[in-house]
């Protein structure tokens, strides 16, 4: 973890209700530049409605979340839906159980495509793609489609998407979930490994205790609210 104080992400008050359902109830939240926090709880504890308003995906309905940046601190909650898939495209990097990786397009095709969505010159694009492919031990492996890989190569694909824009804060939502427990071990270590390991910051939801235990603090929720929270290294 990093010595800085200055949280990278941070959220206050996130409150958000489903009808009658209370997902989140006065959530307040941080991650430092080069931390990884893992969220756990039980199904309906809220973590994945938590991940989502830290993401800009939903708006809470009160609360507030901030993200540092070079330009200064922008408050997520206060942007437009527009606004708000920008930011999600240049500040934020995901991976999710399924990889939701695109099977008609190649490894490098899929790593490569938020960029290319967001106008980079095609070669570029799939030089920066190609890159990120080998510091996760897929060198080689960039022509071939979704299909002929395994399911950690898949994840590792995922995650060089996500890290291809430069992702100040990446979320991972179960990024694990469908894999073995020695292919699990592999993807979070190369997750840990090009996030934190270069200073980025890493937020997981995640069911699994051996995930947990792999990130920097472990936030426990319960009926909306942080009912628990260790550091664990």
């Amino acid at each position: 973890m990093t010595s800085s104080s200055r949280p990278a992400l941070a959220a206050t008050g996130l409150t958000k209700t489903y009808g009658p359902a209370t997902a989140l109830a006065g959530v307040d939240f941080r991650v430092l530049p080069g931390e990884s926090v893992a969220i756990m709880g039980a199904s309906g504890s809220g973590k994945t409605t938590l991940l989502h308003c830290l993401a800009g995906i939903i708006r809470p309905d009160a609360g507030s979340v901030v993200l540092a940046s070079a330009r200064g601190p922008i408050e997520v909650t206060a942007l437009g839906e527009g606004e708000r898939s920008r930011l999600r495209r240049e500040a934020f990097g995901f991976v999710f159980q399924q990889g939701l990786l695109l099977p008609e397009l190649t490894a490098i095709e899929n790593a490569a495509l938020p960029l290319l969505l967001a106008g980079h010159d095609r070669r570029a694009a799939e030089q920066t793609a190609a890159a990120w492919l080998a510091t996760l031990g897929l060198s080689g492996f960039e022509d071939r489609r979704i299909g002929q890989l395994s399911g950690g190569q898949a994840q590792r694909v995922a995650i060089a998407r996500a890290q291809v824009g430069g992702a100040a804060v990446v979320f991972a939502d179960e990024p694990t979930g469908a894999l073995d427990s020695h292919t699990s071990a592999e993807v979070m270590e190369a997750l840990i490994a090009s996030t934190t390991g270069r200073g980025r910051s890493l937020v997981v939801v995640t069911h699994d205790e051996d995930v947990a235990a792999r990130c920097s603090r472990v936030v426990r929720l319960a009926d909306g609210r942080i009912v628990d929270e260790a550091v664990t290294r």
